[in-house]
């Protein structure tokens, strides 16, 4: 363990604060704040000093949905959790909370167990698991619980996806009664998935193969169909609702319409679907392979109405569902059949960057930005003020933010383990320049200095906008 650490003269950014102030960190943790030239500041004394003069001193983001290592389609995702939280960190991210899988006819066990596998000893930030949840059943309910107790505390469903991860309404309604009991939050993935595999067999039959008709046959109304259901049934269930990658401006407007009427229902949104469209899906030579994903990406006009979902709050979130397929070997499997490329984007890395981009753009405000990306994802996922916050007591995952540098994105200078960047030579305003976790330096001034195996699993308290 470290000793003592001060960070001198740059602006704290938390949720509900903006002040110059130093910090101390001791043991991991943040032992004290004080306004930059005070006294209280001037003795803060330490082995290490960080000058963050004229930067900002920002919490470490918290990505509340990523897919490490995850198979789809006859594949895995590209980066395991090595790679993935080191990209992670670059980007300014300090917690990921990933999805372990409940295969059909196993238990949950099995599948928590498998991910515990997959992550120990592997990852350069801390990291906790949500369990998708494939196989609803008695035994199912009562390991729920079990769960719950050791810090496993949402759950994730799919309407999409029949025949592999799909729940139908009953399933549902049975995971939602449960979880009303036992404080666990369902996470939905929000859309009709029997209609789509219609209109997915109905477009191969007429010839329509490119990745655009993935686009296409996922239809915005039956993301909104499928949000409306999963908040009624939730509803029914007396439970609260999580609905996960809202995409289209219609699912948005029901998210909206149940939070007026006061039901415990919450949303978030990614990055691609902030900044990217279908016109993206519609490159040619099957380069829109590479923003193939679900939900999909939707026309331009559907971003103005996320951005103001983030700003009212009608979307609480900004996660990056984070599953990355490389173009060469893995999306490619799809040529010829848009229903065969591998749904998934990369992106863990450039969150904490897109939305500083968003706030010079003047779409969110600073604070605002570390709420969505930081601050609401801890306390939704059971982990405020440990995460997602600079206080005395908080774990000291912090992050000198250079709000002026200027880069490029590219996969030629990313870190996550995939052949392509989804922003591809987007000019952007900011850049993360050194991060700590737990007190830890992980990035120094854009050196990696951390480890696979400092990062350490983190249990998870329950929904802490709930009763």
């Amino acid at each position: 363990m470290t000793g003592r650490t001060v960070i001198r003269g740059g602006l704290v950014i938390t949720a509900s604060d903006e002040i110059h102030a130093d910090v101390l960190i001791e043991d991991g943790r943040i032992a004290a704040l004080a306004a930059t030239g005070t006294p209280a500041a001037e003795a803060f004394t330490a082995e290490r000093t960080i000058d963050a003069t004229g930067k900002y001193v920002i919490p470490g983001g918290v990505d509340a949905h990523t897919h490490m290592e995850l198979p789809f389609g006859g594949t895995f995702a590209s980066d395991t959790f090595e790679t993935g939280t080191r990209a992670a960190a670059w980007g300014g991210t300090t917690t990921i909370v990933d999805f372990a899988v409940q295969s059909v006819g196993h238990s949950l066990r099995e599948g928590l167990d498998a991910w515990h596998a997959k992550a120990e000893g592997n990852c350069a930030i801390d990291y906790g698991f949500h369990m998708i949840v494939s196989d609803v059943n008695q035994e199912t309910l009562k390991e729920m619980d079990l769960l719950v107790e050791e810090g496993v505390t949402s759950f994730k469903q799919f309407m999409a996806y029949p025949g592999v991860f799909y729940s139908d309404d009953g399933q549902i309604l049975r995971a939602m009664q449960r979880s009303a009991e036992n404080g666990g939050l369902i996470m939905m993935h929000a859309e009709n998935g029997i209609a789509i595999d219609v209109l997915v067999e109905q477009a191969l039959a007429r010839g329509e193969t490119d990745p655009r008709y993935h686009g296409e046959v996922r239809k915005a109304l039956l993301e909104a169909e499928a949000t409306h259901r999963a908040i009624k049934l939730a509803q029914v269930a007396g439970a609260p609702l999580y609905v996960v990658h809202v995409s289209a401006m219609e699912a948005v407007a029901e998210l909206a319409r149940a939070r007026d009427e006061g039901l415990p229902v919450f949303g978030e949104t990614c990055p691609q679907y902030l900044f990217l469209s279908t016109d993206n899906l519609a490159e040619p030579d099957f380069e829109g392979s590479k923003y193939v994903c679900s939900t999909p990406l939707r026309p331009k006009e559907h971003q103005a109405k996320l951005w103001q979902g983030l700003r009212t709050n009608d979307l609480q979130v900004v996660s990056t569902d984070h599953c990355p397929f490389c173009f060469v070997g893995q999306k490619e499997l799809g040529r010829g059949d848009f229903s065969k490329i591998p749904n998934g984007l990369p992106g863990v890395e450039n969150r904490m960057d897109l939305l500083h981009q968003a706030v010079v753009d003047g779409h969110i405000s600073r604070r605002r930005w570390i709420e969505i990306a930081c601050a609401t994802p801890a306390r939704m996922f059971g982990m405020y003020p440990k995460k997602g916050t600079i206080t005395p007591g908080a774990d000291a995952d912090v992050v000198i933010y250079d709000p002026h540098a200027e880069q490029v994105v590219s996969a030629e200078t990313h870190h996550m383990n995939v052949d392509y960047s989804a922003y591809e030579g987007k000019h952007l305003t900011g850049r993360v320049e050194t991060v700590l976790s737990r007190g830890e330096l992980v990035i120094t001034e854009r050196e990696y200095t951390g480890r696979a195996g400092h990062g350490v699993y983190t249990p998870r308290s329950t929904c802490q906008y709930l009763n």
